[in-house]
């Protein structure tokens, strides 16, 4: 088991739903794009979106017409893609997991995974991604990766990230992995596309962004005070008009997946 897999996500975000809902990114429209390009999705396509949280990903393949099965274990996280979602009757919510999806063998044309994948057991999933794609389907991971030295303030974000917030470090390292991509995919498997995205914060929005993150400490740790009253310097000391900018390079891979 992987160190982050020992972190146990299908709980870390329980307490984390208002503020991952209000303040985390979407997704560009680019990638919606990209996938109609590259694997060629079409409305008619059914898409696994599998670690779904609150639904960002989901709301674009919706948005794309897309029947979409949103796979989610944290119930509060569930709860709110429900909530936002449930209106339309293409979303299907469903309790599961990546490697036990509860979902009905070859019922799908895409497997999708939005800045969830480096939480998945990599050998586990492409077993159960493989028994519920249909023949021919495609598997699609996405992140927002926020830069980290594009400008002063992100690169003082990124140092203040490092050291106010321990399992920072141990997250963020499995983002966009190429080892686990390879293993999902196979050492050549993938297209990739990128695009830029951005989120504009006042401090009210900064804090809520750092909040929504899973290695931030929440209020019963004793360094959460002291860690929001330095967020608060750092607001202070970089921002224009009242506000800062993260930027992102959102990465998009698309492959289908080789026999184990």
């Amino acid at each position: 088991m992987s160190g982050l897999q020992e972190l146990d996500p299908t709980r870390r975000f329980g307490d984390r739903v208002a503020a991952y809902e209000r303040f985390r990114p979407s997704y560009p429209d680019g990638v919606i794009a990209f996938l109609r390009a590259e694997p060629g999705l079409t409305p008619e396509h059914v898409v696994a979106d599998v670690g779904s949280g609150t639904g960002l990903l989901s709301r674009a393949f919706l948005q794309s017409g897309n029947l979409v099965y949103g796979v989610e274990p944290n119930a509060e996280m569930r709860g709110a893609a429900e909530r936002l979602l449930g209106s339309s009757d293409r979303f299907v919510s469903v309790e599961g997991r990546a490697e036990a999806t509860g979902l009905p063998p070859q019922s799908v044309d895409f497997v999708a995974a939005g800045q969830a994948f480096h939480w998945f057991d990599p050998v586990a999933s492409k077993a159960e991604f493989r028994r519920i794609l249909r023949s021919g389907g495609w598997t699609v991971l996405v992140w927002n990766s926020r830069r980290t030295a594009s400008t002063e303030f992100l690169s003082a974000y990124e140092a203040f990230l490092r050291s106010w917030c321990p399992d920072y470090g141990k997250v963020s390292s499995h983002y966009e992995d190429e080892e686990s991509l390879a293993l999902l995919f196979g050492a050549d498997g993938w297209c990739r596309g990128t695009f830029e995205h951005t989120q504009s914060f006042d401090y009210h929005g900064l804090e809520g962004r750092l909040l929504s993150s899973s290695y931030a400490p929440g209020p019963e740790e004793e360094a959460h005070g002291p860690m929001l009253a330095a967020l608060r310097q750092l607001f202070d000391d970089h921002e224009r008009g009242g506000r800062v900018v993260f930027e992102y390079d959102t990465g998009v891979y698309a492959g289908r997946l080789t026999p184990t």
